[in-house]
């Protein structure tokens, strides 16, 4: 067991307007992260259930290729992605936020999640 500050975890400056910080275990990841307004997460889905929590600003989702009706989600709001889902966002002003993930994103682990680091 070991005890961690989220102070104490290096700041990952993933794009010009993308910096998250990330803790995980066997089963679980936790990850800050920080957007600048206008960032967008191009279309992916991953084998990884996902929950998403705002903090400050607008974070707006679209699933699966429909970009008809999109999900905003503001401060104190939540969703829960199932793994394989297909979904993009778009920031809407400076996003802060929570995402935690089952099981951990080897991809953000390994440093191979190129389509965020455009």
């Amino acid at each position: 067991m070991q005890k961690i500050n989220w102070n104490n975890i290096p700041v990952d400056q993933v794009n010009e307007k993308m910096k998250r910080q990330f803790i995980y275990g066997e089963k679980i990841m936790v990850a800050k992260m920080e957007f600048g307004d206008g960032f967008t997460v191009p279309w992916h889905s991953h084998e990884n259930e996902q929950v998403t929590e705002v903090i400050e600003g607008t974070l707006r989702f679209w699933f699966d290729d429909n970009e008809e009706e999109p999900i905003d989600l503001m401060a104190g709001d939540s969703i829960i992605i199932p793994g394989n889902r297909r979904h993009k966002a778009l920031m809407i002003g400076k996003v802060v936020e929570t995402d935690t993930f089952s099981p951990p994103r080897q991809d953000w682990i390994d440093g191979s999640d190129a389509y965020l680091r455009k």
